[in-house]
């Protein structure tokens, strides 16, 4: 499975025609204490770049953003009850949304851990 990154701080795990999306743990740090969440239903349509949620805390609300055109298969329901799993596990049980990718060739433009790691040190 390859984790890419954007600049707007979303990772995506890709497994073939599938990927899981969430924020980074820099995001994550940088909102607070999250206290809301709003995630996409599954069969909704998403473009790259294009508004896919929401992540409220106590300093701010963000939207958060498709790196990825494609289908949400799932949304995360857990972040519903228990938003606070963004600050405590951003990159694991904290995703935000499933999609089936509609063109792979997407990717093309996302960093990957290093290029991320350079990025964030460098803001």
């Amino acid at each position: 499975m390859a984790r890419y990154f954007t600049e707007e701080h979303e990772w995506i795990d890709v497994d073939g025609e599938h990927a899981t999306v969430g924020i980074t743990d820099y995001a994550q740090e940088q909102l607070g204490d999250v206290v809301f969440v709003e995630v996409p239903e599954a069969g909704t349509i998403l473009e790259k770049g294009g508004e896919a949620g929401v992540v409220e805390s106590v300093k701010a609300a963000s939207d958060v953003y498709s790196p990825v055109s494609g289908e949400v298969t799932e949304g995360n329901e857990a972040l519903g009850d228990e938003p606070g799993l963004v600050n405590s596990s951003p990159e694991e049980a904290g995703w935000f949304f499933r999609i089936a990718l509609s063109d792979n060739e997407e990717l093309e433009g996302l960093m990957n851990a290093t290029e991320y790691k350079a990025f964030v040190d460098s803001l």
